[in-house]
């Protein structure tokens, strides 16, 4: 998997890439990346990126030259102008804004078999128009809510992803995650038993496997029921959900209303 990220502070990029899992995954060669400083791409002396927006209004807006020069440099062509004479696949490119669609576990996994991501990070009131219309696959949100940093956004994305790339993290843990199979992850202990006053679950001590997955899996429920109800309706209009699943949601929903 391949990152390029195309910014105006290419140090908070790198700091993230050289540390913990992601460090060791580009050390194993799983995953690579390059931060491109989109200010080396503007043409006056003072490398100015951003200006007033036509038609007035608070705030600057990117401007559109150094990033399209950026965007080139990085591969990209525009749209309708891919080289016909390039075998490699062609880079799937995203702008990070608040007016793009939701990001959710879904989409982290549909990106995360892309063979390379371009991501473009906005600052002040985002990027002209046309650097979207020109280049841009397509635009995602990280949430309902309003960054100053286009970095930031561009990491949880970055993050949400590259895990999901084979050998990165073992596919058990993957496994037993929130939002696989519709379910948020069930509560974990570990040392000490005891912690102030307050012990682990009985069952989890018991050596029991069978015991212990049933007990899993009704806390999946029973926590996904409490703070995401909307996964739960999710999962039954999708039928993502087996028998036992079923009998488990059906019996906590009951025990509610009694």
């Amino acid at each position: 998997m391949k990152y390029k990220v195309l910014t105006l502070f290419p140090q908070i990029i790198d700091a993230y890439f050289s540390n913990s899992i992601m460090a060791r995954a580009i050390k194993r060669g799983l995953v690579e990346y390059n931060s491109i400083n989109i200010r080396d791409y503007a043409t006056d002396r003072h490398k100015t990126c951003d200006d007033a927006p036509y038609g007035g209004g608070a705030g600057m807006l990117m401007l559109a030259e150094p990033l399209g020069l950026a965007l080139e440099a990085s591969g990209v062509y525009k749209k309708g102008n891919q080289n016909s004479d390039s075998n490699d696949p062609k880079p799937h490119v995203i702008y990070l804004s608040p007016s793009g669609k939701p990001f959710c576990q879904e989409s982290a996994r549909e990106l995360s078999g892309k063979a390379e991501l371009i991501l473009i990070c906005g600052r002040y009131e985002g990027i002209d128009q046309r650097i979207i219309d020109s280049y841009v696959d397509e635009e995602i949100s990280v949430g309902d809510y309003v960054l100053s940093s286009g970095e930031a956004a561009a990491l949880v994305l970055i993050d949400a992803t590259y895990r999901l790339v084979e050998q990165v993290i073992t596919p058990q843990s993957l496994e037993e995650e929130s939002f696989n199979k519709g379910l948020l992850e069930y509560p974990q202990y570990t040392r000490p038993e005891i912690y102030d006053t307050l012990r682990v679950p009985e069952v989890l001590l018991s050596g029991h496997h069978e015991n212990i997955r049933r007990w899993r899996l009704e806390k999946q429920v029973e926590k996904t029921l409490s703070l995401r109800p909307d996964l739960i309706r999710q999962g039954l209009e999708k039928g993502l959900f087996d028998a036992e699943t079923l009998r488990i949601i059906a019996e906590k929903q009951n025990s509610t209303e009694e």
